[in-house]
């Protein structure tokens, strides 16, 4: 049986760890309205870190350094951001209008993809039960007509609300320059308070730091590339809205293997379908061997090289993220992932070799 003096401080112990989760409960539930502003700040702090210390070295003032980093950052990623997203605003604009007073309906296209099937696809189709063409011809064209205008109110919405977005921002900025400055400090005063083994914060510190690189540099750079060839390719050929077609296409290659396809196919497949043989067939080609190349070439070297996870694992943390945390979640998601690898991993060290223990 436990004497009263072992029971006190075991009794102060377990209180002290209750006030510690409450206050880092609460504390994260002060942040959570401003967590996108907190995990960019966060996110570009580690990716920009290299490129503020050549900036220290030079310049030998630290804050100075910082601040010219933001304007680095604001004059390579915000402004052509800027520019795209009024692009953006502006053909959506247009085509929610255009789809409103039903000058751009889908139906029309999917008819004239009916039309154009060949008699054996119809036959097969009625032979696996798709028999009733007309009825399917209406609710697919519906959810299309349905799914265009939601998305274009979506961003028009996002263009509108410009208030909640600029607060984010200068707070995302105002943050990023104390990381870049203090983030070095920072991280070591969060190093000392985890009660973990040095070897394993070590471990653990630099999963993290890679995974943020990896998921923010490689997939931003990928989703740029992409969009960028398939909104070229979109505009060469004629089709309306090149440049929203072009960010819906960077938007979907976040997600690895399927991606921009989503986008690029289905109009090659419509091209094809009413007779337009050289714009399909180039579409597909061009897809497949430029845009495809991308993502099957760059994603491994940026992404999956340097966070050292499969490309299902990838794949199914980015969903599953995106699902859960929105557009955040391409990063939040690989980065639970990784962690939850690193911790296993240890685990598993632990239990192979109990004694070779590294403080």
């Amino acid at each position: 049986m436990s004497s009263p003096g072992k029971l006190v401080p075991a009794l102060q112990n377990r209180s002290f760890l209750c006030l510690l989760a409450l206050v880092t409960l609460a504390f994260a539930w002060i942040l959570w309205p401003m967590m996108s502003a907190v995990l960019w700040g966060v996110a570009l702090a580690i990716v920009f870190q290299p490129v503020y210390r050549r900036l220290l070295k030079k310049l030998k003032r630290p804050n100075l350094a910082g601040l010219s980093t933001i304007l680095l950052i604001v004059l390579l990623v915000v402004l052509p951001m800027t520019y795209v997203m009024g692009a953006l605003v502006r053909e959506a604009t247009v085509l929610f209008e255009l789809a409103k007073s039903g000058r751009f309906d889908f139906t029309t296209y999917v008819q004239q993809v009916y039309a154009a099937t060949p008699s054996w696809l119809m036959d097969l189709l009625e032979r696996v039960g798709l028999h009733d063409l007309s009825s399917l011809q209406e609710k697919l064209a519906g959810a299309l007509n349905q799914g265009s205008q939601f998305a274009a109110t979506k961003v028009v919405g996002f263009g509108q609300d410009t208030f909640d977005f600029l607060v984010s921002f200068v707070v995302m900025l105002y943050l990023l320059f104390f990381l870049l400055r203090d983030g070095e400090a920072l991280s070591h005063r969060i190093r000392d308070a985890l009660p973990l083994q040095e070897a394993y914060k070590r471990q653990l510190g630099e999963k993290f730091r890679t995974v943020i690189r990896a998921t923010v540099k490689g997939n931003i750079v990928v989703a740029a590339l992409q969009g960028a060839l398939g909104g070229l390719a979109f505009w060469v050929l004629g089709i309306h809205a090149p440049v929203l077609w072009a960010v819906l296409m960077g938007f979907l290659s976040l997600l690895p293997a399927v991606g921009a396809a989503l986008v690029w196919g289905p109009v090659a497949i419509y091209l094809l379908a009413t007779g337009n043989l050289g714009a399909g067939i180039g579409l597909l080609v061009y897809g497949t061997l430029v845009i495809g190349l991308v993502d099957n070439v760059l994603r491994p070297l940026l992404v999956g090289k340097d966070t050292k996870m499969p490309d299902y694992v990838v794949l199914l943390s980015t969903l599953g993220g995106m699902a859960v945390f929105g557009i955040n979640g391409f990063v939040i998601g690989p980065l639970i992932a990784a962690m939850f690898i690193a911790v296993w991993d240890i685990v598993a060290a632990e239990r192979r070799y109990p004694d070779d223990r590294t403080g």
